[in-house]
């Protein structure tokens, strides 16, 4: 007889959603999704900031078995994507088994089983645990001199204050990756002055404005061949491998293609050539996660922003200093500065067989086998977990694929074939050593900073192609697990 598992979730995001509703298909029911906010969604529900979107097509932006006719957008707002989540929650009847408001401080692997505890005091023990907790969700709040000094409002893309009045007032932002571009993009046409302050320029890779109509929507209820073809035809597939390509390979023509076409962006958008040159980076494109936007060379040409380059000296009571003495008088500061991307499950303390300690393996960096386990923490599930795709390709069809394998593994667990799994240390350290060769060749290490890299310049991503991880997440290579039984 199979035998009955009891499996705890850790996130209601996009991926522990996804766990719960696979888990769900198997008869597995017996599961908890501990979320530490107060609904579903993850990323969707911590990020309202004014222009949020996504930059990857809403129709490749849906599980493969949901998908949503009634996308607004080619390119779908944020709160859009947010009650998409709550609406295939509800579809599949998860909130019944979401602990909301949950955060767990603490697991434990003792006696084969897993043991959890929450930040208030609560317990629970599983003998399957998923990490669901995503890679952008620990805001990141720069360490700028006198930040704290600031007389007016001042607040992180994540945790945007809507009640602080905008309209006509004088407004930083601090930061220029997607996020502050959709935020300039937006607040640019309601500030009396907005200061978009860059560190280092971004190639920005034009993308559609386009609005699906009524008669759109029409067609993708009517034929749901329609939407696969945006999810995956040929002009869906040739952008993905153009993408792939380039970026496991910084002299490939196809890096050669998409960096024209930045430059091109850049010549053709904006017209005044000292503004231009302030645009312009000085490292090649895709050498940071790209930027995708239709908007921002329109924005930054109004008559009420301003682009300061270079670095920020300091912050002080009511505005901010360069350290080229120049000073920008403000009202109110947004800081679009990212996440602490090496956290992933942490701040949970996590204890694998004997005690060991992930952070300890993590000294270095973090890391997992193929992105999904971790050696010494059996029966222990990482979902878009360290050096997994995550700036390469849409992270629904990564986490689809990731959930595969480790469904795979699970079932051995099931079956009865053993009652814990987990990889070798040899396999792992066998694909960091591969990984980080050829992460070395990337694009992401050809000369630029980023949240990519690691403390010594190393890309902690996936370098190889998407067939590579399809083939890959295919079906486990039991040799490099250590199954065993009691």
């Amino acid at each position: 007889m199979a035998k009955k598992l009891r499996f705890i979730i850790i996130g209601a995001g996009m991926a522990g959603m996804l766990a719960g509703i696979r888990l769900k298909e198997r008869g597995d029911h017996d599961f908890t999704i501990y979320e530490k906010g107060n609904s579903v969604g993850g990323t969707w529900r911590e990020n309202h900031y004014p222009g949020l979107a996504c930059d990857t097509p809403a129709h490749s932006y849906t599980y493969s078995f949901a998908t949503n006719p009634e996308w607004s957008a080619f390119y779908a707002p944020g709160p859009e994507i947010r009650a998409y989540f709550e609406g295939v929650a509800d579809k599949y009847d998860l909130k019944r088994q979401i602990e909301f408001n949950s955060e767990i401080a603490a697991c434990r692997f003792e006696g084969g089983r897993w043991h959890l505890s929450t930040t208030d005091g609560r317990e629970d023990v599983a003998d399957v645990v998923i990490a669901a907790t995503g890679v952008l969700h620990h805001p990141n709040v720069p360490d700028i001199p006198g930040l704290k000094a600031f007389q007016g409002p001042v607040f992180h893309s994540a945790r945007w204050d809507h009640s602080v009045p905008l309209e006509g007032k004088s407004v930083g932002v601090i930061g220029n990756g997607s996020t502050g571009v959709q935020i300039v993009s937006a607040v640019s046409k309601v500030a009396g002055k907005l200061t978009h302050f860059l560190r280092s320029p971004q190639w920005i890779m034009p993308c559609p404005d386009l609005k699906y109509t009524d008669e759109d929507k029409a067609a993708f209820r009517d034929d749901p061949a329609k939407i696969d073809e945006v999810r995956n035809g040929p002009e869906a597939a040739a952008r993905r491998a153009r993408f792939t390509a380039a970026i496991i390979d910084m002299d490939s023509p196809e890096l050669a293609e998409i960096q024209t076409i930045c430059e091109r962006n850049l010549e053709e958008s904006v017209r005044d050539p000292i503004l231009r040159e302030k645009l312009r980076p000085d490292y090649r494109a895709a050498c940071k996660r790209m930027v995708f936007s239709a908007h921002y060379y329109n924005a930054v040409q109004r008559p009420n922003v301003d682009v300061a380059p270079g670095s920020i000296e300091r912050v002080e009571a009511n505005g901010v200093r360069m350290k080229d003495g120049s000073f920008h008088e403000l009202d109110v500061i947004a800081l679009a500065t990212g996440f602490k991307v090496d956290q992933f499950v942490r701040p949970m303390e996590i204890e694998g067989q004997g005690g060991q300690s992930l952070d300890a393996l993590w000294e270095e960096h973090p890391r997992a086998y193929y992105a999904v386990t971790v050696p010494g923490f059996p029966n222990f599930f990482l979902l878009n977990g360290p050096t997994g795709p995550v700036g390469n390709f849409t992270l629904i069809d990564i986490a689809e694929a990731q959930w595969g394998y480790a469904d795979q593994l699970i079932d051995l667990l099931r079956k009865g074939e053993c009652d814990a799994v987990a990889p070798s240390m040899a396999a792992l350290e066998d694909y960091e050593a591969r990984r980080t060769e050829a992460a070395k060749r990337t694009v992401f290490a050809s000369g630029c900073s980023s949240w990519y890299l690691d403390k010594y310049g190393i890309p902690q991503v996936w370098p190889w192609s998407y067939d590579y991880f399809r083939a890959v997440m295919a079906k486990p290579d039991l040799r490099d697990y250590e199954l065993t039984q009691g």
